[in-house]
């Protein structure tokens, strides 16, 4: 199981990755409407949500490699139900998949690359009060 201190716990969980106690998003769930919206901080510990201004463009790199593996994936798959896989096939299916997953990948993308830049601090965790 997916013990608080792990990266994988913060971005699975969509977790503040300095404490593990925050949410990263406001709204939980499949939103298509208000799947983006972030407090500025952490409500347990304080960490700003975005350190810097344009912090979250290097996310887009995170979300390209999600995306390639689903486009690979569907691809296989495609490959496995059809005998033969044709474009208006493998388009549609792209296309479908990609709107269908854009609030996970968009998400994810955040988590992964938050992660990337801010580590666990159990003083802080241990310290830290939700509001």
């Amino acid at each position: 199981m997916l013990s608080q201190g792990s990266k994988l716990y913060s971005i699975l969980n969509y977790k503040c990755p300095r404490c593990h106690k925050g949410d990263l998003f406001i709204h939980k769930g499949w939103s298509y409407t208000r799947f983006s919206e972030m407090p500025e901080e952490c409500p347990c510990c304080h960490q700003r949500y975005e350190p810097e201004p344009g912090f979250y463009y290097g996310a887009m790199y995170v979300s390209y490699g999600i995306t390639t593996g689903m486009l690979i994936a569907i691809l296989v798959a495609l490959n496995v139900l059809l005998e033969e896989v044709t474009m208006p096939w493998f388009l549609g299916s792209l296309i479908v998949t990609l709107l269908l997953f854009y609030p996970f990948i968009f998400r994810m993308s955040r988590a992964i690359w938050f992660n990337f830049f801010v580590h666990y601090d159990k003083d802080v965790a241990a310290s830290a009060q939700c509001q």
